[in-house]
């Protein structure tokens, strides 16, 4: 009976460890999770991943998405930008 006992308790242990680990982590699984669905799935590509542009700006503005429109547009001149107060 004492055998039964500690193979009970052995493997609760186990299982809350496990869920405390789950729970723990849960931040870093999911990404790491979500990188092995991408990479085991047979149908996506990366390259068409829009989001993947390293060519885009960071913070895209309606000029700039003006000046992609329009490949002939002109750079602004420096005397219409604002000088930059250095701290």
């Amino acid at each position: 009976m004492g055998a039964i006992t500690s193979a009970v308790i052995a493997i609760a242990g186990v299982v809350l460890s496990w869920i405390a680990i789950e729970i723990a982590c849960k931040p870093c699984l999911e990404q790491g999770r979500n990188a092995i669905d991408h990479s085991l799935n047979p149908d996506y590509d990366p390259d068409d991943d829009i989001s993947s542009n390293i060519r885009a700006p960071l913070n895209p503005t309606s000029d700039f998405q003006e000046s992609l429109a329009d490949p002939t547009a002109t750079v602004a001149s420096p005397a219409s930008s604002a000088p930059v107060k250095a701290v």
